[in-house]
């Protein structure tokens, strides 16, 4: 489109903005024809940027999920694998990168990132509601230097060990390994991310957590003596499958039954194994919807309450100097003399744990 060569005059007539929805899907199609990697999915917290010069497409920029794992990075911010799940919202993966053909000026790669980052952290605070402090990306040394990244003061922190995620969890054998680049947001983005105080990073509600292969394996088995109030003919899946998948399912921060059963869906195999899943055709099967659904209704809740109880006393409940005994009324429930019913709880100052309730 432009033969001559930019000069700063051009490159101060870029601009950088997200991508409006009736423009989506010309994004899409020219990330699917010219990025190596092809189109990408919008999933949980994404944000679609194109940069442009005199109302043409120049580049298209993707940010999206922080990666789960990525061992260079969390040794570099200095977080546990238990406390940083809660956390990875913080963080950004620019996950695609697109200068479209014809483009490729020097320093136009370092000029769009940097409009995007001087943008994106209002961006992020206006549509999800809670602060951004560091951008993450991966760059495929066998097709690249990094060298835009580098232009712009990313910060280069290693190689991952090369495991890419599959349908059935993580692949056993490395592929080519990618150099990980950081930028930091904030100032002591490490400070600010292992710091205690959740308010102070606009994380409300309690912490998830991830479970661990281990936690996973053993959490069936705490449910083996509850009665099942299935009849023998109906079962399908272990009561203790059922109960496991939906106390981790909450644990890890779903909500509802449609919720649960989508994180249950999105289990790879080997995380179905340890929760003792059937094995149909080769392949691990979890309960459905309904099946989660109708367990959770018929289960006896004071069981079930005190089997939870117990694991979160032994895995991760803090301990209470205090105890608080509220009550509150429960919109929507009504007995059958047409009364709305009252709780009584008894509720840890320290990990806010509900220790008891009556009605």
């Amino acid at each position: 489109m432009q033969p001559r060569p930019f000069t700063s005059t051009d490159l101060s007539e870029i601009q950088v903005r997200p991508v409006e929805p009736h423009e989506e899907q010309r994004y899409k199609a020219q990330m699917a024809q010219h990025h190596y990697l092809g189109d990408l999915t919008k999933i949980g917290e994404t944000i679609w940027y194109i940069a442009t010069w005199k109302d043409q497409w120049v580049a298209q920029l993707n940010l999206s999920a922080a990666a789960l794992k990525c061992g260079v990075r969390d040794r570099w911010i200095g977080w546990d694998f238990t406390s940083q799940y809660g956390r990875l919202k913080l963080i950004a993966n620019n996950s695609r990168f697109l200068i479209l053909p014809d483009w490729h000026h020097p320093n136009v790669g370092s000029r769009i990132l940097a409009l995007m980052q001087h943008r994106v952290v209002q961006d992020w605070q206006h549509r999800f509601g809670h602060p951004l402090l560091l951008l993450e990306t991966f760059v495929d040394p066998q097709r690249f230097y990094g060298g835009v990244y580098r232009a712009s003061n990313w910060t280069e922190l290693g190689l991952t060990k090369g495991y890419r995620r599959t349908h059935a969890g993580y692949s056993t054998e490395t592929n080519t390994p990618k150099r990980v680049f950081v930028y930091p947001l904030c100032r002591n983005p490490q400070a600010r991310l292992t710091q205690t105080d959740r308010a102070q990073l606009q994380l409300t509600g309690k912490a998830n957590i991830m479970l661990t292969a281990e936690q996973m394996r053993l959490l069936p088995d705490l449910f083996n003596d509850i009665p099942d109030p299935r009849s023998r003919s109906g079962r399908r899946h272990r009561l203790s499958t059922v109960l496991a998948i939906a106390a981790a399912a909450t644990l890890c921060g779903m909500k509802g039954y449609k919720a649960i059963a989508g994180w249950a869906r999105d289990l790879g195999d080997k995380a179905r194994q340890r929760f003792n899943c059937r094995l149909v055709d080769g392949r691990y099967v979890v309960p459905s919807e309904s099946i989660i659904r109708n367990v959770l209704i018929r289960i006896d809740p004071n069981a079930l309450d005190r089997v939870l109880q117990q694991w979160n006393d032994d895995n991760v409940a803090p301990k209470d100097q205090c105890i608080a005994v509220d009550g509150k009324t429960m919109c929507n429930a009504i007995d059958a003399n047409g009364r709305q019913t009252h709780i009584m709880s008894a509720v840890g100052h320290t990990s806010a744990v509900c220790y008891t309730q009556k009605k």
